[in-house]
């Protein structure tokens, strides 16, 4: 068995450098994601969940087209269809900010859900992941002068090519980024959805660590 997911993970070409990587499973396909070592709060917190299993079976229950996919609330587990959500998990504690200029929303970024506190801080379980879309530089140059900061040529050129949520940044803690199966995303945020943007049909996932395949 172990062998087999080893083979099945060196598909991937996940490289040895220390980082850690969760593989996120849904019936439209599998997304790899990256976690930020800067951001060790939100990466141990996330690693400790996905260890327990806490994720199984829950639903990603927003979808945004141009904007993003947010799942992780436990009482999606057993939702009925229809039902409101994207407020459990209220009653854990919530994780500090921990925000980085060098971090951003850029198409593929994972970032923590939160409520409206001040301190900013996030969810201990809801997270999203950023489609986004291309913003021109007109509009970063307004985003730079509301929230007083400048973003670097490379950022501007991410945003203005790549595309993203840059009016997210430096107000929602980025803690990893997607290195394989963005396309999965594109197929989630297209589901039929209602007019509270949770999909008309569930979209479950189940997470797990993954570790790089070892060298022969």
């Amino acid at each position: 068995m172990h062998a087999q997911k080893e083979n099945k993970d060196s598909e991937y070409n996940i490289p040895h450098d220390g980082s850690t990587r969760v593989k996120i499973f849904t019936d439209s396909g599998t997304i790899i994601v990256k976690l930020y070592d800067s951001t060790v709060l939100h990466r141990d917190n996330f690693v400790k969940l996905v260890k327990e299993g806490f994720f199984d079976s829950l639903l990603f229950h927003r979808i945004i087209p141009q904007f993003m996919i947010q799942g992780g609330d436990p009482t999606s587990k057993y939702a009925q269809p229809g039902e409101m959500l994207g407020s459990g998990g209220g009653d854990m504690e919530r994780i500090p900010a921990e925000f980085h200029q060098s971090y951003i929303h850029k198409k593929g970024a994972l970032a923590a859900a939160r409520d409206g506190n001040p301190q900013k801080a996030s969810s201990a379980c809801q997270f999203y992941l950023v489609e986004g879309k291309v913003i021109t530089p007109a509009e970063l140059d307004m985003i730079e002068q509301q929230k007083g900061f400048k973003y670097t040529p490379e950022q501007r050129k991410i945003y203005t090519t790549i595309g993203g949520t840059p009016f997210l940044d430096q107000d929602y803690t980025v803690f990893g980024e997607i290195e394989h199966g963005f396309d999965v995303v594109h197929k989630i945020i297209k589901a039929p959805r209602d007019s509270r943007d949770r999909p008309l049909g569930d979209i479950r996932m189940k997470i797990e660590l993954l570790t790089p395949a070892t060298k022969q």
